[in-house]
């Protein structure tokens, strides 16, 4: 019985998706939120912060080739959001700037992860550019407004450089990356690749009072059964530039994640 309602709701499943789709259109619609749309490449005076990441690596026993199809992904995904002016009040959404992945718009597969497992679809390894938005946002005045992060750990830590459970997951257009901007002030986010990583940084009109760091504690691994679960706590410290004292620090996320391999 198990098994035919599991091939049941995965007959269903593109209906849903569906349904989902068109519920966020309508709450978008219903909400009057301004979403951030200008496009001006010439940079704001001010770079809060500069991250990079890794184009090419090896993930488990991923096809290689689908790391190559992630790097064509991430150029035609580009040009929708380098030099985006976030303006106050406004809100960055990920999926509001790139619109549908598509074989049509030459959007090729990749690796994806969904419902525990990784698998391949069009548009995959666009998470890679969430993650460097997010990582660069924590470090700015940006307020997040939603994330989402798998509930499993699929991948050794070959060339990692952020602490776990700092990504975010994308699936068009009800997974999405939100940032809020409530200060008084125009942001920008740029954006590019060069020969063997993706680029980034987040730029404003005055440098913010607050500098921001992020942080992991308790990292450590727990045994349930047949299973192993990945924990940690992902921090940020709020420091006056003036001062240099520490003005507030809060818990960001507690990750307990399924270990895959």
């Amino acid at each position: 019985m198990s098994e035919h309602l599991a091939r049941i709701r995965q007959q269903l499943r593109p209906l849903r998706i569906r349904q989902l789709r068109w519920a966020r259109r309508w709450q978008d619609w219903r909400s009057g939120q301004r979403f951030a749309q200008s496009l001006e490449p010439d940079p704001l005076p001010c770079r809060i912060i500069r991250h990079r990441s890794l184009l090419l690596r090896r993930l488990g026993n991923t096809d290689p080739q689908l790391q190559h199809n992630k790097v064509v992904n991430l150029r035609l995904a580009l040009p929708a959001l380098h030099g985006l002016r976030i303006q106050p009040g406004e809100t960055l959404s990920l999926w509001r700037r790139l619109g549908q992945p598509s074989a049509a718009r030459g959007f090729l597969p990749g690796v994806q992860l969904s419902q525990g497992r990784v698998t391949v679809g069009i548009g995959g390894g666009l998470c890679q550019l969430a993650n460097l938005i997010h990582w660069m946002a924590l470090h700015s005045p940006l307020e997040l407004v939603e994330r989402h992060h798998h509930s499993f750990d699929p991948f050794p830590d070959e060339g990692r450089v952020l602490p776990f459970g700092t990504g975010a997951s994308l699936f068009f257009n009800y997974v999405d990356l939100r940032f809020r901007n409530s200060t008084d002030q125009t942001l920008q986010l740029l954006l590019w690749l060069d020969d063997t990583h993706l680029c980034g940084e987040l730029r404003a009109e005055r440098m913010p009072a607050l500098a921001y760091h992020v942080f992991e504690t308790d990292h450590h691994i727990e045994q349930q059964g047949e299973q192993r679960l990945r924990c940690n706590r992902i921090w940020q410290r709020q420091v006056d530039r003036r001062t240099g004292e520490t003005v507030a620090e809060r818990e960001l996320y507690a990750n307990r994640s399924l270990v895959m391999y």
